[in-house]
């Protein structure tokens, strides 16, 4: 059993009646890229995987969940500081992703959702010719038959 602490009831009292943000919260997040494509993790702990929801519109990535608190008709709390809370996050993807791959795990309260570099947006390798080894067309005129073009 915990021992009482009248002020650590008062601090939560008072961040209960200041705190101003009662729409969603913001979650924690890291986004690092590895390879081709992007890693997006996210924290949500106690968070049901069925309440989070993923959305793309265009380019803009949105991500939505919510934690409920299950208590009982008979339960006394003792202390209750863990609350019901819904997150938000909004990412602006830019050009060159792969929306239709977009994929997402949720696993131990750590939601990662893995954003594919489209195949246009990767490096690639340009050949360069020389004129040496370029082909040759040359055209021939004739007054009889055309001739054709030699390569």
């Amino acid at each position: 059993m915990a021992t009482y602490d009248p002020f650590r009831d008062l601090d939560r009292l008072a961040s209960g009646l200041f705190d101003t943000r009662r729409g969603p919260r913001r979650m924690p997040m890291d986004l690092y890229r590895d390879g081709d494509h992007y890693v997006l993790t996210a924290d949500l702990p106690g968070i049901d995987p069925g309440s989070v929801d993923i959305d793309v519109d265009g380019q803009l990535l949105t991500i939505r969940a919510e934690r409920t608190l299950h208590s009982g008709d008979d339960v006394k709390w003792i202390t209750r500081e863990r609350e019901a809370a819904s997150f938000l996050r909004q990412l602006n993807l830019g050009q060159g992703i792969d929306t239709e791959r977009i994929a997402a795990s949720y696993s131990n309260g750590v939601l990662s959702v893995t954003i594919p570099v489209s195949e246009k947006a990767k490096p690639r390798k340009i050949e360069v010719t020389s004129e040496g080894s370029a082909p040759t067309i040359r055209a021939h005129e004739s007054s009889e038959t055309p001739q054709p073009i030699e390569q």
